[in-house]
């Protein structure tokens, strides 16, 4: 993947993010199964039709639970990573997700009384899930966690955590704002206290100190578009508007029409539609997480952890992100991101 061009004074933030490529590009990319995912639920999932030969070990059951909202499509690339690294390990997969901190922990609560052998959890609200974490580890099922938490993920007892450092994401997109001669954005949350998604915002306001946050309800697009068009009309020092998920960005780019704003839009994560929105020259950039990979790497590193007692990461997170996607990259990323692979 190309990189972003940094000046002088920012190459020592540069070369921290190149050991991150590196993981990434430990795990090949296969044929991937469909599937969809829906916030407030729990469902058993098999193991998909990944390529390769399944391996030879026992079957084991693995659980996933994450804070994903109903309808955003980010979780179903998750998804399909761990499903194809399921069916290379021979996992039964198990899924449940909710945005709301408390019924997350019981979601969790469930699969520790059906005995899963391994638990992969986001901890997008940590101190929500640390008395039921506590109650894996009694009960000793291993737990890594995914996606939110990098920070966290050693005290509530993770082996392991995969994701993006997103402090360092933030003031990478920062510096790509910077290097288009771009100041003052508005940065947009989707879910007030989202520990990852605070982190981006303060990583951007970190390299440009103007940086305005803007709080929306994620769950209501409506509401999303009618808060930032109202912004966009009122905000005569805005810039640019970033948006903190694939579909939060394009609902920011129908705000821009109707406010009848010239921001930049910037973006974090990705999705077919936004990949587009990229290549046409409508996005300036994403930054990305590669969620597949966080969701292959969670079901994996459990399973090697159960085979051989392997830990992954050697007590530090396994980043999968930062990765700038801009106009010079974006058409080779948008086959797969169609694929729901990126």
């Amino acid at each position: 993947m190309t990189a972003p061009r940094i000046p002088g004074p920012q190459r020592a933030r540069r070369a921290a993010l190149r050991p991150w490529v590196a993981a990434a590009m430990l795990v090949p990319s296969m044929a991937l199964a469909g599937c969809s995912s829906e916030g407030g639920r729990t469902e058993a999932q098999g193991g998909g039709e990944g390529g390769g030969q399944v391996a030879q070990t026992d079957p084991m059951k693995i659980a996933m639970v994450t804070h994903a909202a109903p309808g955003d499509t980010f979780w179903d690339t998750i998804r399909k990573g761990a499903e194809e690294a399921s069916a290379k390990d021979n996992v039964e997969f198990l899924y449940g997700s909710d945005p709301e901190g408390g019924r997350q922990a019981q979601l969790v609560q469930q699969y520790i009384d059906q005995g899963v052998d391994g638990i992969a959890v986001t901890l997008a609200k940590p101190d929500a899930m640390r008395d039921v974490l506590d109650r894996a580890e009694e009960a000793g099922i291993p737990v890594v966690s995914l996606n939110a938490g990098e920070n966290e993920f050693q005290d509530v007892g993770a082996f392991a955590h995969f994701g993006s450092n997103e402090r360092l994401a933030g003031a990478a997109a920062g510096e790509r704002l910077q290097e288009e001669g771009l100041e003052h954005p508005i940065c947009v949350i989707q879910e007030q206290g989202h520990v990852g998604l605070e982190a981006r915002c303060a990583g951007v306001k970190e390299v440009l100190p103007e940086t305005e946050i803007l709080y929306v309800q994620g769950t209501d697009m409506t509401q999303v578009s009618s808060t930032a068009t109202a912004k966009l009309q009122t905000s005569s020092a805005a810039d640019s508007i970033i948006g903190l998920g694939a579909p939060y960005t394009m609902t920011l780019l129908g705000a821009k029409e109707s406010a009848g704003s010239g921001v930049a839009v910037a973006s974090f994560d990705m999705n077919g539609e936004l990949a587009q929105a990229v290549v046409d020259g409508d996005v300036l950039f994403t930054v990305d997480q590669q969620p597949w990979l966080q969701g292959y790497l969670s079901v994996d590193s459990l399973w090697q952890n159960h085979r051989g007692a392997f830990k992954i990461g050697g007590g530090q997170p396994t980043l999968t992100g930062p990765a700038i996607v801009d106009s010079s990259n974006a058409e080779e990323v948008l086959e797969y991101a169609n694929e729901g692979i990126r």
